[in-house]
């Protein structure tokens, strides 16, 4: 425990949030709300740093904890929302023995800065109480700082308890104190609810050091800095404002950003002069770019390392990853966690990689799928390769040696080696080991049909040639059923005309019939008769 603790006051439900949530955890530039009063406490060397809870406690708790691991951390409950007096003797239990300074903080305020704090402290020391003041435009809303005839500040008055001539102050309370710790308590135990919100004010403080001697030391502070955040609109623009701040911060540092408006860089973002950020670009959680690296339009870094002189192409995202000096990444790349890439590796258009490290001068451009595996230097992994790491149960491991050349549309379905300067052949799918220096081949033998590709077209041609004959005459055959009634006479004409026709060659195949047989008997009769004769010989009479 040092000579300086503080309180966080994040027991408020944000009823105008709208949201299911406690107004503590919404995030403002990818922090809860509450972060930033905790991390300023503890930067200033606070310990303990106690946070008051109530909706909600137990998540609150459970996420601020996480996010400040081995930090001198205490929580307090605070049950019923009493006020803002009550809120701070709920932290008293937390802070037993402890007799120096307090700081006071509000979780829902997160653009105040270090050096208005330290100024704050710099003001209250040999004092009872100093506290920050601001001068809005509009004071409605914020507690009144009434000052003596002798300009000492007497008291701070909130606005549903002040006088009309009260309510003409302009100068307004920010809400933050630095206050001697058994003065503090002292003071608290006397504060009351009897006031216009029935609550126990925290306030009152002030009064009570000008009633015991000691007079409040007012430290006047930028409006924007003691901005509170209430509703969706105010967070937003809170989240706003941060990320401007952190921009020109790297600005300053030697960092190009195309767009400070149009970047999304969150606070722990480590980015070396001479890197350049280009609009729409978010760079999140502990994330680190190096000196002349360019990261792409669009594209997302989360917990990621990037070295020097690498180019982020467009609309790439990197979760987990670490990336190599003179690396290129992209466009359309996704380094899932636990890649890592080692200097002047090229990843491609649509490559996907997960815990797979790449050797130095390695490629993989277009179009592939690297999980779990291990590839050396001067790999070359061609569109379309898979590495089949997955048996249903267990993740498995594809290792590449140097030198080796990965053919397209290969999959490597692990456990599988491929030794140092191997080769496998376009389509293969590789389900053993290949020895360094062989070549690997999977694919049917090709065939070749000479002329099958003429016949096949010249086929096809006859079945159109058929199929368009087909097509007239049903198509004659239905003209005809739909003519026009004005065309019905010349229609039956010449049906007419067809079944005469029709008739005249049935007739004429008559006759032919007719014909036959007759010629048929009468060839008969001759033949008898010339059998007769012969059978009588020379009998025959004489004339």
């Amino acid at each position: 425990m040092s000579e300086r603790a503080a309180i966080i006051l994040a027991a408020g439900k944000g009823t105008r949030m709208k949201s299911g949530l406690a107004k503590a955890l919404h995030e403002a530039n990818g922090k809860p709300l509450a972060w930033y009063p905790i991390q300023r406490a503890l930067e200033l060397g606070c310990d303990p740093v106690v946070v008051v809870v109530g909706h909600q406690g137990d998540e609150v708790r459970r996420q601020l904890a996480a996010h400040f691991p081995g930090a001198p951390l205490r929580f307090a409950v605070q049950e019923e929302q009493l006020g803002t007096g009550h809120a701070v003797l709920c932290a008293r239990r937390a802070l037993a023995g402890h007799k120096g300074r307090i700081t006071i903080l509000y979780g829902d305020v997160p653009l105040l800065e270090r050096p208005t704090l330290e100024k704050l402290i710099a003001a209250g020391k040999g004092h009872l109480v100093a506290f920050l003041t601001m001068n809005p435009s509009d004071p409605t809303g914020y507690g009144r700082v009434i000052r003596g005839l002798d300009g000492k500040v007497r008291a701070i008055v909130e606005e549903k308890d002040a006088t009309p001539d009260e309510r003409q102050v302009r100068e307004a309370n920010g809400g933050l104190y630095d206050c001697d710790a058994r003065f503090l308590w002292k003071a608290l135990a006397k504060v009351d609810s009897g006031n216009a919100q029935r609550e126990f004010y925290l306030t009152d403080l002030v009064a009570a050091a000008a009633r015991a001697g000691d007079p409040a030391v007012a430290v006047p502070t930028p409006v924007d800095e003691l901005q509170g955040v209430n509703d969706r609109v105010e967070l937003a623009e809170a989240g706003r404002r941060l990320r401007r701040r952190v921009a020109e911060g790297h600005m300053r540092a030697g960092v190009g950003i195309v767009d400070p408006d149009a970047v999304y860089l969150e606070n722990e973002a480590e980015l070396a002069p001479g890197a350049t950020i280009e609009p729409n670009v978010w760079i999140a959680g502990r994330s680190s770019v190096g000196a002349g690296s360019v990261i792409g339009f669009g594209s997302v870094l989360v917990d990621s390392t990037v070295g020097e002189g690498v180019v982020v192409k467009p609309y790439s995202v990197l979760e987990g990853a670490v990336v190599g000096d003179r690396a290129i990444v992209g466009p359309f790349a996704r380094l899932r966690p636990g890649t890592e890439l080692g200097a002047e590796v090229h990843i491609g258009n649509f490559v996907e990689t997960k815990k797979t490290t790449m050797g130095r001068g390695s490629k993989a451009n277009h179009l592939a799928y690297l999980g779990d595996a291990m590839i050396g230097e001067r790999c070359n992994v061609g569109a379309g390769t898979i590495t089949c790491n997955y048996d249903g149960v267990n993740k498995l491991p594809t290792i590449l040696g140097d030198d080796v050349f990965i053919g397209s549309d290969t999959q490597l379905v692990a456990p599988v080696t491929i030794g140092d300067g191997a080769y496998v052949g376009a389509g293969a799918t590789v389900t053993a080991d290949v020895p360094a220096g062989a070549l690997a081949l999977s694919r049917a033998p090709q065939v070749v049909k000479e002329g099958w590709a003429d016949r096949k077209r010249a086929s096809a041609k006859a079945a159109s040639s058929a199929k368009g004959a087909s097509s007239k005459i049903s198509g004659k055959s239905k003209a005809s059923k739909l003519a026009p009634a004005s065309k019905n006479s010349a229609a039956k004409s010449t049906a007419s005309k067809i079944s005469a026709a029709a008739s005249k060659a049935s007739g004429s195949k008559a006759v032919a019939g007719k014909t036959a047989a007759a010629r048929s008997s009468a060839a008969k009769t001759t033949e008898a008769r010339r059998s007769a004769v012969r059978a009588s010989g020379s009998k025959r009479p004489r004339k």
